[in-house]
């Protein structure tokens, strides 16, 4: 029996299980079975066979280009002209109907290029074997539109929707396009600080772009510590959380109240890595041990069902997710199904926010453990501000980065009418050294400071999601744990190797 009538068995007995209590765990693991079966289907044969046959090429050299557009659009042509693979090319469509692969040697480097088969439109929704296309694409380092000149300008927009449905997101956060961007606005346009920036990679170039043009830069979503450290810049200020700080709060205390062995689910690529390396140092550094982790692939990994079988078999007290956005939610949502929470495990996220906990609901999310330096019901002055918020966006909670992008704003601006406005848009530089100068103090995150590495320093508060029973009004999703005092929630002054820093 084949992996794809295997698939389909599988898929037929879940279909016809009833999902109750007595059944969940059963169908957990069919759940990861298929998940199995289907990760196959673009492994190599064991068996052997003819090379490029079916969607199963294994990944090699040191990069993946994969050459993707509709029918005869000359992708056969173009990888046998720049590899020694022949590709069948022919005046009609459908000439490929496997993944071809090749190889291209440049300056030392080996590059993988497959030529996939023609897609057509829906082909996210399985038309023209357009699910195993786009899988294949998913696992590229670098997509190859191919687009024929003759025909309707639409082709791109299409081929476009089509990868963006299934996940893949076309020239969206990059360090060398957000780079472009910063110094178009600081050149162009006028721009004298920049707040924000949600990815870490993208993060360091535009930090690198404000130090060459001695412009303000304020982050708040990307979570990288080496801003503050080894990358620090006299430009650069770092607001909210960093993955020392969510590192530290989440996995030193759950080790005190008693999650004492832990176990990861990591996203496979740097942000993944760092999250889960800091936050064993600070699980061992309380006393507590790691007992194994698995690596998924990122982007791409939507069914987390075996990952979890093999957290649950571990029989750790904690499942630590170094992961974010929408890996976590769907980790969080196949971990409800299997039943972990209600069986005494705990689930970590790492990196969560309100909007996530909302968007999962409370029956699925409870008993979720996070950190967040902002709850909106936190005290007096985290109501006061989110009171003044919510009649503009009546349909969300303000989150810890929509708190720190208010906090950083207010705090700059504070710096600026001290200053002066044309002082201030004569160096950013100074503009951020008057900030670090002055004591922070708002309604979302109270008295602190900034300190001169530029790190944004505030207490750190613990929060395990309530169950349905325990919410008593919209909103009131958190029950606080704990709260990690300023001094102690970020990275010792001394240990981050900023060249700011006075020995």
């Amino acid at each position: 029996m084949g992996v794809a009538e295997k698939i389909k068995e599988v898929e037929a007995e879940m279909a016809r299980t009833q999902k109750n209590k007595a059944t969940e765990y059963h169908i957990g693991l069919l759940r990861a079975k298929l998940a199995k079966l289907r990760m196959q289907l673009l492994e190599p044969d064991k068996k052997g066979g003819k090379s490029g046959e079916g969607f199963d090429v294994m990944k090699s050299g040191n990069a993946r280009v994969v050459l993707i557009g509709f029918p005869s659009v000359g992708k056969s042509t173009l990888l046998s002209s720049i590899t020694e693979t022949e590709s069948e090319t022919a005046a009609y469509e459908y000439t490929t109907l496997t993944a071809i692969p090749g190889v291209l040697e440049y300056e030392g480097a080996r590059i993988q290029l497959l030529d996939l088969p023609g897609i057509i439109e829906g082909a996210a929704q399985g038309r023209g074997r357009g699910r195993q296309v786009v899988s294949v694409a998913k696992t590229a380092d670098l997509v190859m539109m191919m687009l024929d000149a003759t025909k309707s300008a639409q082709q791109r927009p299409l081929l476009e929707k089509e990868l963006e449905d299934v996940g893949i997101r076309l020239n969206q956060n990059k360090p060398d396009v957000g780079a472009t961007v910063a110094r178009q606005w600081f050149d162009r346009d006028g721009v004298d600080a920049i707040v924000d920036v949600p990815t870490s990679s993208v993060a360091l170039a535009v930090a690198g772009v404000a130090r060459e043009k001695n412009k303000a830069y304020i982050n708040v979503g990307a979570a990288s510590s080496d801003l503050t450290g080894s990358q620090c810049a006299p430009t650069t200020l770092h607001w909210v959380y960093d993955t020392y700080m969510l590192a530290k709060s989440t996995g030193g205390a759950m080790v005190k109240a008693g999650g004492d062995s832990w176990f990861f689910v990591t996203a496979d690529y740097a942000f993944g890595h760092a999250l889960e390396r800091d936050t064993t140092n600070f699980v061992k550094a309380a006393g507590g041990k790691v007992l194994g982790g698995v690596r998924t692939p990122f982007p791409g990994t939507s069914d987390f069902s075996s990952f979890l079988v093999q957290a649950q078999a571990s029989r750790a007290k904690v499942i630590g997710l170094a992961n974010a956005g929408q890996d976590t939610t769907n980790c969080i949502k196949q971990a409800a199904e299997f039943g972990l929470t209600r069986r005494g495990t705990k689930i970590a996220a790492l990196l969560m926010f309100i909007d996530d906990v909302h968007g999962l609901g409370l029956q699925t999310a409870q008993g979720l453990v996070m950190t967040e330096s902002f709850y909106w019901d936190l005290n007096d002055r985290t109501r006061a501000f989110t009171g003044r918020v919510r009649p503009k966006t009546p349909q969300n909670w303000p989150n810890q980065e929509h708190a720190g992008t208010y906090s950083a704003c207010l705090h700059y601006l504070k710096a600026v009418a001290d200053m002066g406005a044309a002082r201030a848009k004569a160096s950013g530089g100074e503009v951020v050294r008057r900030m670090k100068a002055t004591p922070t103090d708002d309604d979302c995150f109270g008295p602190g400071r900034v300190r001169e590495d530029g790190r944004k320093i505030h207490p750190a508060h613990l929060y395990e999601v309530k169950r349905p029973g325990e919410s008593r009004y919209t909103g009131d999703v958190y029950k606080l744990s704990a709260t990690i005092p300023a001094e102690q929630a970020f990275r010792p002054l001394a240990e981050g190797g900023c060249p700011l820093v006075r020995a």
